[in-house]
C-alpha cells in the first residue's frame, strides 16, 4: 500500500466571455482542470439571480471560476486558450448575445495573474487584433443558479456563440 499523500494546491481563474455556458462547456474539456462553475461576478448586488444579472441593473458578468491543478496546466495556458474560445475585440456580447453581462473580462486574483493576462493581451494587440478585454481585480464571485452549472451535459447541442479560433 502506498502511503504517499499527494498535496496538490490547486488554483483558480475566473474568465468572463459572453454566455457561460459556452466557455464553460470548452474549459471543462482542458488538460488540468478540476471543474468549471458559472456565476456572475463584477457588479454591486450581492447573490444576484439569473434574472437580475439579464436586465444589466447589477453589473455583474457572466463568468466561470476554473478550478485547475498546476502541476497539469498553467494560468497562461487556460488564458490563451480563453482568447481562442471567445471573441477578446467584441464589446458588451459574444455573437448574438448583446450586453454588458455578456463582456470580456479578466478577473485576476494575484499580480502574477494581471501580469500574465497583460503579456498576453500584448501579444494579440501586437497580432493585429483590437482586444478590448477588461483586466480588473477579482471581486466576489456568485455561483450561478443549478440548472446552470454543466449545462451542455445536461442539454444536447454545442454552443452557438462560442466558436474555437486559433489565435496564437
Amino acid at each position: 500500500m502506498d502511503n504517499q499523500t499527494t498535496n496538490t494546491t490547486y488554483k483558480t481563474a475566473i474568465f468572463a466571455g459572453g454566455c457561460f455556458w459556452g466557455v464553460e462547456h470548452y474549459m471543462q474539456k482542458q488538460p488540468g482542470v478540476i471543474c468549471v462553475e458559472s456565476g456572475y461576478i463584477g457588479g454591486h448586488v450581492a447573490y444576484p439571480t439569473y434574472e437580475q444579472v439579464k436586465s444589466q441593473t447589477t453589473g455583474h458578468a457572466e463568468a466561470v471560476r476554473i478550478t485547475y491543478d498546476p502541476q497539469k496546466t498553467e494560468y497562461e495556458t487556460l488564458l490563451r486558450f480563453f482568447f481562442e474560445i471567445h471573441d477578446p475585440t467584441q464589446a458588451d456580447g459574444q455573437g448574438i448575445d448583446i450586453g454588458s453581462q455578456y463582456r470580456s473580462e479578466i478577473f485576476y486574483q494575484t499580480e502574477e495573474e494581471k501580469l500574465i493576462t497583460e503579456k498576453v493581451i500584448g501579444i494579440l494587440r501586437e497580432r493585429g487584433y483590437d482586444v478590448v478585454t477588461k483586466v480588473t481585480p477579482a471581486s466576489p464571485f456568485y455561483e450561478a443558479e443549478d440548472y446552470h452549472q454543466d449545462y451542455f451535459e445536461h442539454h444536447e447541442g454545442e454552443p452557438d456563440c462560442h466558436f474555437y479560433t486559433k489565435r496564437f
